[in-house]
């Protein structure tokens, strides 16, 4: 399936995704599309997580980070080609090393404008999230540590993240509150990210809910695969209505 990418994000955007006027219940949620810190899957893991939040009365924020940059107009080859043997392992680690807290802090920023612009899209200050996949899972579970009052997220949902320990830190009294789902034969070996996570989360006595898949793979956002996994956005409503950003269905 081809999916449309963006790459070479030098300067971050937010694209608004308002929610229906006659369901908007003030809760916003900033979303993350993943691609390796390479590009940006923005569909998938996008406009179409966006567009079923406005369903559901949540306006939606699609956050283009910054990404390393590609050579070339294939950002997919440019990124297997720093993965393959050879020369370009050094440069590659260098260039993730480099560019991830770039990401993570566009993360943090976008939660920042959200609530300082809160008043202007009707949201309240304290009900805002994110959301991300993948590389996108990264800046969404890092915006859960070192965070001040103007950029701390009100809840997070890191879904497949690649998050090591290597980028965690300590967890704070007052961590937000957090929604995992990973499938179990990630061709990344990423269920294990959210299940460390997942353990951290409980072992600090955080509120905190994971979902792992027996199988979807890696990188199924809104994909339909006809697999149990399909329903994790539904499970993810599920939790919004349990922490109290969004109403039950009608």
């Amino acid at each position: 399936m081809h999916q449309m990418m963006v790459y070479n994000v030098v300067n971050p955007t937010l694209t608004v995704f308002p929610a229906d006027p006659s369901l908007a219940n003030g809760t916003a949620v900033i979303i993350c599309p993943g691609g390796a810190f390479h590009f940006l899957t923005i569909d998938n893991e996008g406009t179409l997580v966006a567009k079923w939040l406005n369903k559901r009365g949540v306006t939606a924020f699609v956050l283009k980070y910054r990404v390393a940059h590609s050579d070339t107009d294939d950002p997919f080859g440019d990124m297997m080609a720093g993965l393959s043997p050879g020369k370009r392992k050094d440069s590659y680690e260098a260039e993730m090393k480099a560019t991830i807290p770039l990401a993570i802090a566009d993360g943090k920023a976008a939660i920042a404008y959200v609530r300082k612009h809160a008043s202007e899209f009707g949201l309240s200050p304290d009900h805002i999230g994110i959301v991300g996949f993948s590389a996108g899972g990264t800046v969404t579970a890092s915006s859960a540590y070192n965070y001040n009052n103007e950029n701390k997220p009100n809840f997070v949902a890191p879904i497949y993240a690649y998050m090591p320990a290597s980028l965690q830190s300590d967890i704070l009294a007052d961590a937000p509150p957090m929604f995992l789902v990973a499938a179990s034969d990630d061709q990344l070996g990423l269920a294990a990210n959210s299940a460390d996570l997942y353990s951290k989360w409980l072992a600090s006595k955080h509120s905190v809910e994971l979902h792992l898949y027996a199988k979807g793979g890696h990188g199924f956002g809104m994909n339909v695969q006809h697999l149990p996994v399909d329903g994790w956005i539904d499970r993810y409503g599920d939790w919004l209505v349990f922490i109290g950003m969004i109403k039950p269905k009608t």
